[in-house]
Order: structure tokens, then C-alpha cells, then sequence
């Protein structure tokens, strides 16, 4: 059974940093890419970064872009999202999902929430004045 969990969420001022983890097990992490989503009340769940399996590749929503950094550790089973400069307006929970299918195909279409088969719970994130 495959499990992924969040962590690293908190309250933090505009301008501040956080990153966020997330762990995935019960199959071959390293063979599947990863993404992270948000949603924030009121909203639709939306893309906000994705790794491909062999961590080569990333893509990022628009608005983290140059912001916000994704990256994984395979040897740890583990994917980062390092958040800079944040503003009120990226507060959300943060979710974690890992790709349906393995290697190069788990990045087709990376910001549909429909090509990732599992995801955490989520960890909130609330940016403050």
C-alpha cells in the first residue's frame, strides 16, 4: 500500500521561508515523479511544482516560480518544496502526490491532479503580515 505523508507546514510572515517534505513508501519511490498541489479555502486544488522520477526535471506554476525550489532524495524516499519570499497569497494546504505511472510517463501532463494515483493529507501553510 502506498502512503505519502507531509510535514513542515506552519505560520510564517510575508517574506519568510519554509520547506516542506514529503515521504512516500510501499513501492519503488525512486521511480515515480512527484508533485505538489495546493488549495486554498474557497478554491480549486492547483499545481504548484512537479519532479521527474530521476529528478532531472522540474516545473513550477507561474506564480512560485523563482520562488519556490522542488527537489527529492531517492536514497531517503523524499521530496522537498523549499518556499522563499512568501506572500499572503500562498497560503494553502500543501499536498503531495506521487505520479500513477513510472519513469518519463509520470511527467505527461504533471499539472493534471489526474495522472497522480496517491497523495498525503496535507500540511497547512498560512503566510502573515
Amino acid at each position: 500500500q502506498v502512503q505519502v505523508v507531509e510535514s513542515g507546514g506552519g505560520l510564517v510572515q510575508a517574506g519568510g521561508s519554509l520547506r516542506l517534505s514529503c515521504s512516500a513508501s510501499g513501492r519503488t519511490f525512486s521511480m515515480y515523479a512527484m508533485g505538489w498541489f495546493r488549495q486554498a479555502p474557497g478554491k480549486e486544488r492547483e499545481f504548484v511544482a512537479h519532479i521527474s522520477w530521476s529528478g532531472d526535471s522540474q516545473y513550477y506554476a507561474d506564480s512560485v516560480k523563482g520562488r519556490f525550489t522542488i527537489s527529492r532524495d531517492n536514497a531517503k524516499n523524499t521530496v522537498y518544496l523549499r518556499m522563499n519570499s512568501l506572500k499572503l497569497e500562498d497560503t494553502a494546504v500543501y499536498y503531495c502526490a506521487t505520479s500513477t505511472r513510472s519513469g518519463n510517463a509520470g511527467s505527461r501532463n504533471y499539472y493534471s491532479t489526474e495522472i497522480y494515483g496517491y497523495w498525503g493529507q496535507g500540511t497547512q501553510v498560512t503566510v502573515s503580515t
